[in-house]
């Protein structure tokens, strides 16, 4: 592709050499540089891309964007200036791929909790509609039946928009995915055309990347400010920022709602442990989730579809029949009768829905005993806020590690046991290994109680010092059941 097509729409602000120079490929790792690629230098969280022209230019490059020119100009190579390289980058590798988001539809899902679960249902509701549909999420890329390995929630703009690419050529006709608060501060989805944008919710999490609360909704709001004309904003009106998020967009304005008015209204009329009866829009479904977060996570997808233009009765009856995301509220029994379940919460938001919902769900005289960890390397105001919920919802909770990363586990352990209330102490235990801590929680339940396993949901490793050794919380509580029948 040429240098001048691939930054159409691209605000230079000077340049050294011809625009007219063949690009063979894009970069932003330096050490992926190959002979006549473009290397973008972003400035990161971590690191400046400008610290790695030298080796851009050793491995071939021929193009070299960036936001100030550096003090020794090589005569043979192009030089581009943009005001923003992150943003350039977007764009760069959006005209590079053949612009692929404006030849499918679509839509974005943000918020705090709920992200991967709406994006995911939407996915399976439009495969059961009879569509050939691409997912983008933190569990799992899908294109078609084809699954692609995901490592973050929002992956790079080159990455992402190659993934655009094969769908679309694939003959993909929607497109579901995850947008991150990263992603959006980090314009990792600038040059997509959304059709639509839906918001969940938001509470604290992520603010040892975005400072402050505030921050962090400004992050989530600029996503709708940025959609055009043509597309939806679809936001929760029952959350106290889900209007904020309407506030400045040119989109369609929708809300959907269980306990103010709404576009899209639904209502709980059941809530059992394997599903529960609701009322959308003044009709009864029986879906196969459960809890509060679930009756919005099923309205929102509800109420995305309707405005995709999609027949009420046949989105009502595609949703009585598909299942959520792996690791999202995903119920296991023992022949012993002991009900475990695996999820991902891991804000204090998430675990206290989760509690509050099988608190809801749970008969009398059954407990509740919840393993619970935090993740190191990451925001830890709300460690001793988990543990609190924790210990104020369930009626024993082991503490233990979760990702600890670079961190010690038991300084983690620690922090959290901070927020443990006074009279709750003696109902709270601590045990670093998190197999083991699985393990105490399932000798100290009794049959019919439930054992709660949060934090990790679908992951299928447990990050320490730097290595991924293989661990799953599902897959360790089939080995206790197997061993206990």
């Amino acid at each position: 592709m040429l240098l001048k097509d691939l930054l159409h729409a691209i605000p230079v602000t000077d340049y050294r050499g011809s625009l007219e120079t063949e690009v063979s490929s894009l970069c932003l790792d330096s050490r992926k540089v190959q002979q006549g690629s473009a290397f973008v230098a972003v400035r990161g969280h971590q690191t400046d891309g400008h610290l790695y022209l030298g080796k851009a230019i050793e491995l071939g490059a021929s193009v070299l964007v960036v936001e100030e020119l550096p003090a020794e100009i090589n005569e043979g190579l192009v030089y581009v200036v943009v005001a923003d390289s992150a943003y350039a980058l977007g764009v760069m590798a959006s005209n590079f791929y053949g612009n692929p988001s404006a030849k499918l539809k679509l839509v974005g899902v943000t918020g705090t909790n709920g992200k991967t679960t709406i994006a995911t249902l939407l996915f399976n509701l439009f495969q059961k509609l009879g569509f050939h549909v691409g997912l983008l999420s933190t569990v799992q890329n899908m294109i078609g039946d084809r699954k692609v390995e995901a490592t973050h929630t929002t992956p790079d703009p080159i990455s992402l928009n190659a993934l655009l690419r094969e769908m679309v050529e694939d003959g993909c006709d929607y497109c579901f995915m995850e947008v991150s608060s990263h992603a959006v501060v980090q314009q990792r989805i600038a040059g997509l055309r959304f059709v639509g944008g839906i918001f969940s919710n938001i509470t604290h999490d992520h603010l040892d990347f975005h400072g402050t609360f505030a921050h962090y909704i400004k992050a989530k709001k600029k996503f709708f400010d940025d959609l055009d004309r043509s597309a939806f904003a679809l936001s929760n009106i029952d959350d106290k920022n889900g209007l904020v998020m309407l506030q400045n967009t040119f989109a369609h304005k929708k809300t959907y709602g269980l306990h103010q008015m709404a576009d899209f209204k639904a209502k709980i009329l059941e809530n059992h442990f394997d599903g529960m009866l609701l009322q959308i829009d003044g009709q009864e479904v029986w879906v196969k989730l459960v809890g509060d977060f679930n009756a919005y996570n099923l309205l929102t997808v509800y109420g995305a579809a309707i405005l995709l233009e999609q027949e009420t009765v046949k989105v009502l009856t595609a949703l009585s029949e598909i299942t959520g995301a792996e690791g999202r509220f995903e119920t296991l029994k023992s022949s012993t009768g002991v009900v475990a379940i695996v999820d991902y919460a891991h804000t204090p938001d998430a675990v206290e829905n989760v509690l509050e919902t099988i608190n809801g769900l749970r008969q009398a005289g059954q407990q509740i005993f919840t393993v619970l960890g935090c993740g190191g390397d990451r925001d830890k105001t709300k460690r001793p806020e988990m543990a609190e919920v924790a210990a104020r919802l369930s009626d024993k909770v082991v503490l233990t590690s979760d990702n600890p990363r670079s961190e010690d586990p038991a300084t983690i352990i620690k922090e959290m046991e901070v927020g443990v209330p006074a009279d709750k102490k003696k109902n709270v235990f601590s045990i670093t290994d998190r197999r083991e801590a699985i393990r105490a929680a399932f000798h100290l339940a009794q049959p019919g109680d439930v054992i709660l396993v949060a934090g990790k949901g679908h992951e299928k490793y447990q990050e320490i010092q730097g290595v991924k050794n293989h661990f799953d919380d599902k897959e360790e509580l089939i080995k206790i059941f197997n061993d206990h029948n």
